[in-house]
């Protein structure tokens, strides 16, 4: 009759150490690291999903934008992270500092599509009552909270997946 070995509990929790050092110092497959993180955003539901491969980390209330002003669809990734972004007003060019209690872009923006001069991305809002709702201008708004929790959670280049 032949034997096996099992490992006991403590073996195996010091293998599994072992093996994620390892990875982080890069002498194993990508498959055994962390699972990038993605976002996807549903138009509809009005939400904001964080993944880490295809596990649902966090999901966020958002406000999108209104007719004639949709947020686009479409596969994009994180190309901008500002603390405390200054607006400029597309009609006026009036600009309000970062920081100010008016600036409708809140504390926060992760900007993840431009045609080269206007951006769209995510952001705070000093309106919470729009959450939930189609309202902005192609952005898409979060709690002042839920953006800073996200902004230190995601990097330049996360996937961000726009549906319907």
């Amino acid at each position: 009759m032949k034997r096996q070995r099992c490992l006991k509990a403590g073996q195996r929790s010091r293998l599994v150490v072992a093996l994620l050092s390892l990875s982080v110092l890069g002498h194993l497959p990508v498959a055994l690291a962390t699972p990038p993180l993605r976002l996807e955003i549903s138009l509809s539901r009005r939400q904001l999903t964080l993944y880490q491969g295809h596990t649902p980390l966090r999901r966020y209330p958002v406000a999108v934008g209104r007719p004639g002003w949709e947020t686009p669809i479409g596969q994009f990734q994180v190309r901008q992270m500002i603390r405390n972004p200054a607006w400029k007003n597309p009609f006026t060019g009036v600009v309000i500092a970062g920081g100010h209690p008016q600036n409708p872009l809140g504390r926060r923006w992760i900007g993840f599509w431009s045609d080269g001069t206007d951006w769209i991305g995510l952001h705070g809002t000093p309106n919470p009552d729009s959450i939930g709702h189609a309202v902005s201008h192609g952005c898409v708004r979060m709690y002042n909270r839920d953006i800073e929790e996200l902004f230190e959670k995601v990097q330049l280049g996360v996937p961000v997946i726009v549906v319907p």
